[in-house]
């Protein structure tokens, strides 16, 4: 049997630990605020393939088409913008305010055979669709080379 000597500061680096922790979960918590006191928002996202193209819809209630940005560059496809605040309750005891708020941004990283030039997006009822269609593949035909 070994004999330690009993350390009251062991439990310490578990304290810690947890602090690390929580630190970390704080970051990925879309309801902790950020410097700015503007809570950060992040919109549902569903994608979908069919033959012909590829599609994503992203949730984005009550944020005008205005509001909102599609970039495409580098292969990598950018939904961004910013959800205004609308409703809000402000009382000599008390301030309410219950929806997120503020800029948001989701990148899509492309498949190599998309059309970019030819890629739609439309808002309707809070949804936006983007639509990025498929390069048809042009049937391979045996060919003759010519030596120059």
């Amino acid at each position: 049997m070994l004999v330690t000597r009993y350390n009251p500061y062991s439990d310490m680096d578990l304290r810690k630990g947890f602090e690390v922790l929580h630190s970390l979960m704080n970051q990925f918590d879309p309801a902790v605020k950020e410097e700015s006191n503007i809570t950060s928002f992040v919109p549902s996202v569903n994608t979908r393939e069919s033959d012909d193209a590829y599609y994503i819809e992203v949730d984005l209630p009550g944020i005008k088409k205005e509001d909102i940005e599609i970039t495409t560059e580098d292969n990598v496809l950018t939904i961004s913008g910013e959800r205004k605040y609308k409703d809000e309750v402000k009382e000599d005891d008390y301030y309410k305010v219950e929806s997120r708020y503020g800029k948001f941004s989701r990148s899509f990283t492309l498949p190599e055979k998309v059309d970019v030039e030819h890629i739609q997006a439309e808002s309707r009822d809070g949804v936006l669709e983007v639509v990025i269609p498929k390069v048809k593949e042009e049937e391979k035909k045996p060919r003759k080379i010519e030596i120059k």
